[in-house]
């Protein structure tokens, strides 16, 4: 044996090709579905995209898997060399390959979104995709969401909202059944209750009579005017007062936001018991002028106090 090629006692042996491919076996590359992975984009391909995170083979993200929207151009979402956070929706295949997914990582945001805006009765804008028989369909951040047609405000021409976008709260969601159930008239209740104040006058329209009031539609909120609150006067026939689909000017008497009522009253603009059975148009007409009359003075503070 050549003295030169024998390592004194004491040195270190070299590090060879194969001592590598050991360390290389040693390392743990291995990647398990529902793991987050940092990772950059090195190659396109027809299908997807190839990506580097640092395993032993590269990753595959699927062009479906690379957003929760349509896309046309995959350089355009997911630049080349362009770190982020990708999901792995695949365990590696026998090449060592894991699948990867942003989109799943989008959908999982959405839904925890959702959860939130729902256990706060919090609106968001939605877009109408769709109708069919129930209601209409409609886009939630990219997922599909169902309005019931009892949940519309204009629900007799449920073609022409197609296209249009307005604001919805969620009543329910099921991650398992990819369901989303929105109500359009309950934001719009929401949004129009908030603009309204106690003892304010308003003009809406009658929506139903029933035996004990009147609902009145105040142009997205619903509020009852009890029959005790028509007039100072015992009222015999409320048919006799009020058409559906009339026009009518109401005190706002009680707005409770956590039941979701609002308590109406004309009782309060008569200037005598009985003046709105009587003089109903007249009543009406000065509407304003009756209530700002009605509210009680402030009392007054003598100097000396």
């Amino acid at each position: 044996m050549n003295p030169e090629s024998t390592p004194s006692p004491g040195s270190k042996s070299s590090f060879s090709a194969e001592d590598f491919a050991n360390a290389l076996e040693q390392h743990d590359y291995r990647f398990q579905k529902g793991q987050v992975v940092r990772g950059k984009v090195f190659q396109y391909d027809k299908d997807g995209a190839y990506v580097d995170i640092k395993g032993k083979s590269p990753a595959f993200l699927p062009a479906r898997e690379a957003s929760l929207h349509a896309v046309r151009e995959l350089s355009e979402v997911l630049p080349l060399d362009e770190e982020r956070d990708f999901l792995v929706i695949r365990d590696a295949n026998a090449d060592g390959q894991v699948t990867l997914s942003i989109r799943q990582m989008e959908l999982k945001k959405v839904w925890d979104r959702l959860d939130e805006l729902q256990k706060d009765s919090q609106p968001l804008e939605v877009r109408v995709s769709g109708t069919n028989r129930g209601g209409v369909t409609v886009d939630v951040d990219g997922l599909r969401g169902f309005i019931p047609r009892s949940h519309l405000i204009d629900r007799d021409n449920m073609d022409s909202l197609v296209g249009q976008a307005f604001m919805a709260v969620v009543l329910e969601t099921d991650r398992d059944r990819n369901r989303v159930v929105l109500s359009q008239r309950q934001a719009a209740q929401a949004t129009r209750v908030s603009s309204l104040t106690e003892g304010s006058v308003v003009e809406g329209k009658v929506a139903s009579i029933k035996p004990y009031g009147v609902f009145v539609d105040l142009g997205g909120a619903t509020g009852l005017l009890h029959v005790k609150q028509i007039s100072q006067r015992r009222v015999e026939s409320i048919d006799d007062l009020f058409k559906k689909g009339d026009t009518i000017k109401v005190a706002i008497s009680e707005i409770d936001e956590w039941k979701g009522r609002i308590s109406l009253s004309t009782k309060v603009l008569e200037s005598y018991p009985g003046e709105i059975l009587e003089n109903f148009d007249e009543v009406m007409a000065n509407a304003e002028q009756r209530i700002s009359q009605s509210a009680p003075e402030p009392e007054a503070t003598s100097e000396e106090e």
